[in-house]
């Protein structure tokens, strides 16, 4: 069994993966950019490819069994090009770290822990309880709003109910859990906009989400609402972002998934063709909330499934096209 590691991303999850698959499994790891004549051939020849992305620019990979992105979206990734009979596949395990990240964003807003100790450290006392004037805030008794309630939202969920928020979930299919206060569907949506004090963004990339938060969105939204995306960038209206945030007509946002990245070979670029970086109310983090070493093992769990499972011809998990 011949496996490919393709592209930097891909190549973090190979660490003794030829081990957890078993007997007969053959790791090779390949750039991003496939120069070589030698890198192309072990391309296209590869049983099994874990990667991010697949084009009809990339060899033709003819003995392929089973694609497999390492991750939860496959939006890279051209299903049409792939060769008749390919099982595709992704996967999770992402959940928990992102939780962890929504959770940090949000208590680094309601608890000003490192401004009170930057004041402190110069003898200044802001925050005191001797002050009144200088509460904080607490999350306890405010609203989240979770748009989307597949893995992400519900380990949000599971930790927003534990701070003592009110959960609303807006989602494409009906919502049934007791984690949830209030569920919307989505053409409900402009309830939901102002019914929240944190929107945190997880639905998937598709035709019919692009750009599902938008002007209007941010119109009805409440003044001090902080927007936080963990899902992909055009999900949110790039324009309507930074015009909402420019204008400080919301409190602010947390974004971690963006509109431009380093391109294969390219280390730096900013996320944006807009200025968001010149921006006081956005904390802006380079697409990482759920890189943490529980996910790469977590997901390396389920590859290594998987490819015993084409081995043995079982179903595979987390199926994207049979």
């Amino acid at each position: 069994m011949r496996i490919v590691f393709h592209g930097s991303n891909a190549a973090a999850f190979s660490g003794g993966f030829a081990d957890m698959v078993g007997a007969g499994a053959e790791v090779a790891i390949l750039p991003n950019i496939l120069e070589s004549a030698s890198d192309r051939q072990t391309f296209a020849d590869a049983d099994v490819i874990i990667a991010t992305r697949f084009d009809a620019t990339l060899p033709r990979p003819k003995n392929l069994r089973l694609f497999h992105v390492p991750g939860a979206g496959y939006d890279a990734v051209d299903l049409a090009a792939l060769p008749a009979g390919v099982v595709v596949c992704n996967c999770f395990g992402h959940e928990h770290a992102i939780a962890e990240f929504v959770f940090a964003a949000l208590l680094q807003r309601y608890v000003p822990l490192a401004d009170a100790d930057t004041r402190l450290r110069k003898g200044d006392w802001t925050y005191s309880a001797s002050l009144p004037g200088q509460v904080h805030r607490e999350m306890a008794g405010s609203t989240i709003g979770i748009l989307g309630f597949g893995h992400i939202g519900k380990a949000v969920a599971v930790r927003a109910a534990a701070f003592g928020m009110s959960v609303h979930v807006a989602n494409r299919s009906l919502v049934e859990s007791d984690l949830v206060d209030r569920a919307y569907g989505l053409s409900e949506l402009p309830a939901f906009w102002g019914a929240v004090d944190t929107i945190v963004v997880t639905l998937p990339l598709v035709p019919e989400t692009r750009g599902i938060v938008g002007a209007d969105a941010f119109a009805l939204m409440r003044k001090d609402a902080v927007l936080i995306n963990v899902a992909r960038g055009p999900v949110v209206d790039e324009q309507a972002l930074y015009d909402a945030l420019h204008e400080k007509r919301i409190g602010g946002a947390v974004i971690d998934t963006w509109y431009q990245y380093p391109s294969p070979g390219q280390s730096a670029c900013l996320p944006s063709s807009l200025p968001f970086n010149t921006l006081d109310n956005i904390l802006m983090t380079p697409h990482m909330s759920g890189w943490t070493n529980g996910t790469i093992r977590r997901r390396q769990e389920v590859m290594a499934d998987n490819i015993r499972r084409r081995l043995r011809g079982e179903a595979c998990e987390n199926v994207v096209r049979s």
